[in-house]
């Protein structure tokens, strides 16, 4: 075992290696810490009882040894700290507050208000208010939160540059108003970025490394993980995929502001497609994808959606070579949708990628928001930049149990 210098650096190092292991297992005793992660028991003990007397660990139980010895396992309080998860959408707004284990304790769904961003920014205010009310949670235990929100994030100043479905949002510090006003760390994140790291964290992709998050609704957009981390891009445009050239003409003027891909494939570009085929003034995409077995507007419709959004998945793994590629949203996870593409797939490439849907559904990016936030507290508590690599989020109870 290695002892470690006690600076302030190789301290926060110790500290981020045992934070680490607990969040992977739960419940752990020091000798098990000491070999997971080569620090010396005296540091680990040092570390313990740090972390034990500010209230962040406590005594969970004991194991048997293999020389009859027991020892004492320690796991991380669920309520030494909460964060606040928010799903802000242009019809919706969905916000939760959780503890570290990430288990939810409250949450609240509203309409979105339509009177602006400092408007939006009043709303969730008052909803952190009295879901801290109805948890029984004092406020001072609120250490941070992570938004979702559509449109571009800008990585450096975490300004939301487009949200066409909010108004005023954009032209807000949207950041700097949450900080002000919620009185905690508040990170920005687009909402399909949220949702690949809820589905990497407790979907579809827990045991995948190189993953594609597609969202399909009423915009399209796309969230990417590689080799464990997320890419955003040089200015937070990466998976911004409703500007591919596929469905339409990329050169169309029209596609300027929603993208050529996302013209033909959200949900009015479906709608607008079955129009044109004879299909029904009026109709909802529910519609169209109800209508399946007995229309053929409405199957010719979800038959060419489905073609062109393959061709938009061949495009995304040719760049990518992703192990899986999830497909969410409220169009996106129609499983007569995946049946189409499994088929085009089968068509157009050798070995087609494995599709699966969000196992996560609507509840994607609030997970996402959660699991970002944990990260955000620990980071900040702990001492631990952003250089250190991505940071290991706690199991749910169901996966400690098995």
């Amino acid at each position: 075992m290695q002892d470690v210098p006690s600076s302030p650096i190789a301290r926060q190092q110790s500290v981020r290696l045992v934070v680490q292991r607990l969040l992977r297992d739960r419940s752990v005793s020091r000798a098990e810490i000491a070999r997971g992660t080569g620090l010396s028991k005296q540091t680990i003990s040092e570390v313990m009882r740090e972390l034990e007397r500010e209230g962040w660990v406590h005594e969970d139980g004991q194991i048997q040894g293999s020389v009859g010895r027991s020892a004492v396992t320690y796991a991380l309080r669920g309520d030494a700290a909460f964060v606040l998860g928010i799903d802000l959408g242009g019809t919706k707004l969905h916000v939760a507050l959780a503890d570290l284990h990430g288990e939810i304790v409250a949450e609240s769904i509203e309409p979105t208000s339509n009177d602006g961003g400092h408007a939006v920014v009043a709303q969730i205010v008052r909803m952190k208010d009295a879901l801290l009310q109805q948890a029984g949670v004092p406020a001072q235990r609120l250490r941070g939160g992570v938004m979702g929100s559509p449109g571009m994030v800008d990585p450096v100043s975490g300004s939301i540059v487009i949200a066409p479905n909010i108004p005023g949002l954009d032209s807000l510090d949207v950041r700097a108003a949450l900080r002000e006003q919620l009185g905690i760390e508040v990170v920005i994140e687009n909402d399909v970025n949220l949702a690949a790291i809820g589905e990497h964290w407790r979907g579809s992709s827990r045991k995948v490394r190189s993953f594609a998050f597609i969202a399909v609704g009423t915009c399209i957009g796309m969230g990417i993980f590689s080799d464990g981390y997320l890419v955003r891009g040089a200015r937070g445009a990466a998976g911004e995929i409703a500007y591919l050239p596929l469905g339409g003409d990329p050169y169309d003027a029209r596609g300027l502001r929603l993208g050529t891909l996302e013209t033909a494939v959200g949900s009015a570009g479906i709608v607008e497609r079955y129009v044109g085929l004879g299909g029904s003034l009026g109709s909802t995409v529910r519609d169209i994808f109800e209508r399946l077995d007995t229309e053929e507007a409405a199957r010719i419709t979800v038959d060419e959606i489905g073609r062109i959004l393959t061709s938009a998945i061949l495009a995304v793994q040719s760049v990518l070579d992703s192990e899986i590629i999830i497909v969410g949203g409220s169009i996106g996870a129609r499983p007569e949708l995946k049946r189409r593409i499994d088929e085009y797939l089968g068509r157009c490439m050798r070995q087609p990628v494995r599709i699966e849907l969000s196992a996560l559904g609507s509840r994607a990016t609030l997970i996402g928001a959660i699991g970002s936030a944990i990260d955000l507290v620990h980071r900040s508590l702990f001492g631990i930049g952003r250089d250190a690599g991505p940071l290991t989020l706690p199991f749910a109870a169901e996966e400690v149990a098995a």
